[in-house]
């Protein structure tokens, strides 16, 4: 069964994500993937996430994509039944996902059941692009990526981290998007199985119509 789950925030995903996903969480062999971390300052998240996983239980490999070929990653990754990338900075990660070869080889895995897990960053490079990204007033730091294009592994875009501030702002830009845009708070995923997209998480599901 091809098998995404898309969130806001890794702590849902820890806290959450993996018992929707698995009946057993001891069976899990997890990819850790923390490239986009490379291009934040602050890794506080990072380590309270390793914490979490470390307290779970959860047998897990930290990986960086960046700097590997297809055939270090595929090696890397071929005793592994779930993949999870972390969040942290998009086009660090997008960056990195490219010049490694990592876009075709997750393709390839989810399509051969391995259940592919993404917190924000991590959600926005499953989209057709990241243009996300580029949306919120704070703007981080694009590491030379002009094209942003992405994997296209679901049929919307993802943005992450929605607070009641940023209304405003989302909506103009949701409005001249090209793709519709599922709207995340922390604390809430999306949940793909085979083509159904399923929304799971505390509270209600923010939407807004495109006028």
């Amino acid at each position: 069964m091809r098998k995404l789950l898309l969130s806001s925030n890794g702590s849902f995903i820890i806290e959450n994500g993996f018992g929707l996903l698995f009946d057993d969480i001891s069976k899990i062999k997890l990819a850790y993937i923390i490239t986009a971390s490379k291009g934040v300052g602050d890794l506080s998240y990072l380590e309270r996430h390793k914490e979490k996983l470390d307290n779970l239980g959860i047998d897990y490999e930290e990986i960086d994509i960046e700097g590997k070929n297809e055939d270090q990653l595929r090696d890397t990754l071929k005793n592994k039944n779930v993949v999870y990338v972390e969040g942290g900075n998009t086009f660090y990660l997008l960056k990195a996902v490219r010049e490694s070869g990592f876009g075709e080889i997750i393709k390839e895995l989810i399509n051969s059941d391995v259940t592919y897990i993404g917190s924000s960053a991590g959600a926005y490079i499953v989209c057709p692009t990241i243009e996300m990204a580029t949306w919120k007033p704070k703007q981080k730091d694009r590491f030379g990526v002009t094209d942003f294009t992405a994997l296209n592994l679901v049929p919307f875009l993802v943005t992450a981290h929605y607070i009641p501030e940023l209304e405003s702002v989302l909506k103009e830009k949701i409005a001249k998007a090209k793709y519709p845009t599922r709207i995340l708070q922390d604390g809430q995923g999306i949940l793909v199985e085979d083509g159904e997209y399923k929304f799971v998480g505390e509270g209600e599901e923010v939407k807004f119509n495109k006028k």
